[in-house]
């Protein structure tokens, strides 16, 4: 049956026009794919073979051939369906093959496809679609003298009227399974249909965060995602009633205008038909299936807010590699505090209080100068949390060596990592507290490392991110991580499991088996001593090697993004210049004369080779931005102290399709509406704000009672 229904679609052409790259590229593309490797992989070291695609058309090429393969599947199935019916004839097929979306597929299989009892099928059950089909030929019967013929008592067809209504049942399902109409009353919703919502009659007070959406209206094709998330959200908790649909008057002309051909008596009945069959069957079924549309359109918007986000955080600027004392603030139940050394190994953890007595004070003083001391301490890392503006004000405060530099670190996401099974593992013997006080202090050190061990739901930079497609979120964020972590590359011998688990070709059993390797055989000396794990094959080495590095091995190229299988042709521009590799690495007047047009082969080209020379002049090089040192503004730290007219310091926390969140240092982050963000027109917060950009803001509204704040950038 399946090489009888055999699709010979060319989708690589499809793909390629869509995408607008070449069929070859994407033929290229989908074979790398189909044999195992990774999107960083192929982006960053199979440029010949794709002609050089970034990230983002790899991405795409990846996910339409999944589209099209899951769309074939599903004809298949249709095609195998009909057949079992005996119904498939050829002409029928080639409409089934050509069926270029998932809808149209549909629509065709509707009139095949196995139902539940409805009013046509027991007006059939009946015998009335041979008088269905008369009044439908619209020929100028008598209607009421055909349908004598059919009143039965053996059928339970009792009189004229009965057997006329049946066969109007039966037109409606018609008219509701009929390609052409679906078509076209689809392309209706998609250019008018409105979303109606109103509030449910007793829910006005439960449903107070709702309010704007109590007496709503917006087209639907226009309507931005996190509009029709929130009233698909209120609607799911039983505040809002919403109904999508294009005016009816236009929906019924269109159906009027395919099937009602006169006056007569027989087509005054398949106007009645028509109109039960928009009203009670085709507009449910489409506005059901719009809401699908607009669904997965809202949740591709709010999941690309998410990715964009998420990537900002995840590339945010690391300090590096300090001495650490971090604070976990807290004022009734303490502060916990932690030493970390340069590595982010857990040194020491203290409480120290700094409300009650003035003694507690004064011990809380002396206990962070002598950790700062024993410890040498090069930065103080505090939590951006409850109390964290009073514990920054008291650190300040207490005669600190002016080297120590005070950071405030978001600490969104800490107490998820603490409670976790990763924490857990690493800390068996310490609670959560210190958890995520030791969590706080890494991330000030190297967000990303830190970070990934976090699921990313719960990072907070997300928009209406548990309403979405909770499989097509997380498909999106995991690529967004293995991105990043591939772009900046893992250190082998330090990283975590964590981090190792999203290099690209390893996953979490390799992940495991170079930590347990690690920790029995000491630190790797070069990436070709990573062979000797079992579990990492020779294609898992070819999609990872490249993205780990060595900083301290036999190799100096292992600390490089130069991959292993191009060692050779390094050491050959090497030869050719009479120096060593390393002395090559270090000299930009060697690199300088590096020719590579003479190290063009078959499997390696112009692409490869320049990004090699470049990497020869950075090798290793963090692609982040250099951290910058950042501090709110003194004496404004609560609501209270805010002011109209104030101008500000602040770091964004969140961009949204309607504005950005922007932390104050007031335990509240305040919003810059979309419409405040600059002087000039904004349609794309993104194109002008990020998340962890440090901006000026001047404060509009302050409204204590809701805790809301209206901030502004324009004028800057």
């Amino acid at each position: 049956m399946t090489e009888e229904f055999f699709i010979a679609e060319d989708y690589n052409a499809v793909i390629a026009r869509e995408l607008k790259i070449s069929a070859d590229q994407v033929q290229s593309t989908v074979e790398l794919l189909d044999g195992g490797a990774t999107v960083p992989f192929i982006s960053r070291y199979r440029k010949e073979a794709t002609g050089s695609l970034d990230e983002v058309k790899v991405t795409a090429v990846r996910d339409r051939i999944e589209q099209l393969r899951e769309l074939d599947k599903r004809r298949l199935t249709v095609l195998q369906t009909i057949h079992s019916q005996g119904k498939l004839t050829e002409k029928l097929k080639e409409k089934i093959l050509a069926a270029s979306t998932l809808a149209v597929l549909e629509d065709i299989y509707l009139p095949y496809k196995p139902k539940r009892r409805t009013k046509a099928t027991v007006a059939k059950e009946k015998g009335l679609e041979p008088l269905a089909a008369m009044i439908f030929e619209q020929k100028g019967i008598d209607v009421e003298k055909e349908a004598i013929e059919f009143v039965s008592a053996e059928k339970k067809v009792n009189s004229t009227d009965e057997a006329i209504a049946g066969a109007r049942d039966i037109i409606a399902e018609w008219i509701s399974e009929h390609q052409n109409a679906r078509g076209r009353l689809r392309a209706l919703f998609a250019d008018q249909a409105t979303i109606h919502s109103k509030v449910i009659k007793g829910k006005e007070i439960e449903g107070a965060n709702y309010k704007d959406y109590f007496h709503w209206e917006e087209l639907g094709k226009s309507a931005p995602s996190h509009r029709i998330l929130a009233v698909r959200r209120g609607e799911k908790e039983g505040v809002l009633m919403v109904r999508i649909l294009p005016p009816e008057d236009e929906a019924l002309k269109i159906l009027l205008e395919m099937f009602v051909k006169g006056s007569q008596e027989d087509s005054q009945q398949v106007r009645t038909a028509v109109e039960d069959s928009y009203k009670r069957l085709l507009s449910l079924s489409l506005e059901s299936e719009f809401r699908m549309e607009l669904k997965k359109r809202a949740d591709l918007e709010a999941i690309n807010v998410f990715n964009q986000n998420l990537r900002e955080l995840l590339l945010a600027s690391p300090m590096g590699q300090k001495n650490v004392l971090a604070i976990d603030p807290g004022l009734r139940t303490g502060c916990k505090v932690v030493c970390l050394d340069k590595q982010g190994k857990l040194l020491e953890n203290e409480t120290i209080y700094l409300v009650g007595s003035p003694h507690e004070k004064e011990e809380a003083a002396h206990v962070i100068q002598a950790l700062c001391k024993k410890h040498h301490i090069e930065v103080i890392a505090v939590g951006n949390g409850t109390a964290s503006r009073e514990t920054e004000s008291f650190l300040k405060g207490i005669g600190l060596p002016k080297a120590i530099v005070i950071v405030m670190v978001s600490e969104t996401g800490a107490s998820v990592y603490s409670a976790s099974e990763a924490a857990r593992e690493e800390f068996p013997d310490y609670d959560v507290t210190v958890r995520g006080a030791v969590s706080i202090g890494r991330r000030l050190m190297d967000p990303l490392a830190e970070l990934v061990k976090i699921d990313p739901k719960s990072i907070g930079v997300g928009q209406y991110q548990h309403d979405v497609d909770q499989r097509l979120l997380k498909q999106n964020l995991d690529d967004v991580v293995i991105s990043c972590v591939n772009l900046v590359g893992v250190e082998v011998n330090t990283a975590s499991k964590q981090l190792l688990t999203y290099v690209s070709g390893l996953g979490p059993s390799r992940a495991q088996a170079i930590i347990e390797y690690r920790n029995t055989e000491g630190p790797f000396k070069s990436r070709e001593e990573l062979r000797k794990i079992s579990k990492l094959g020779n294609k898992a080495f070819e999609q990872a090697a490249g993205f780990l590095r060595i900083c301290d091995g036999v190799n100096p190229l292992d600390r490089s993004a130069v991959h292993p299988e191009s060692y050779a042709v390094v050491a050959s521009m090497a030869k050719d210049l009479n120096c060593t590799i390393e002395v090559l690495m270090e000299s930009n007047a060697y690199q300088k004369k590096i020719d590579i047009q003479r190290y063009v082969t078959a499997a390696i080209g112009l692409p490869t080779l320049s990004d090699i020379v470049s990497e020869l002049a950075k090798p290793g090089r963090d692609p982040r931005e250099p951290f910058q040192l950042f501090s709110f503004k003194e004496g404004v730290e609560r609501l209270e102290d805010l002011q109209p007219g104030m101008k500000l310091p602040g770091v964004v926390t969140n961009v949204t399709a309607f504005g950005a969140f922007v932390d104050i240092g007031v335990h509240q982050d305040g919003l810059v509406h979309i419409s405040e963000l600059s002087d000039r027109f904004v349609k794309n917060p993104h194109e002008f704000v990020k998340v962890h950009q440090k901006v000026n803001v001047r404060v509009v509204e302050i409204d204590l009672d809701r805790r809301r704040i209206a901030l502004s950038m324009k004028g800057k």
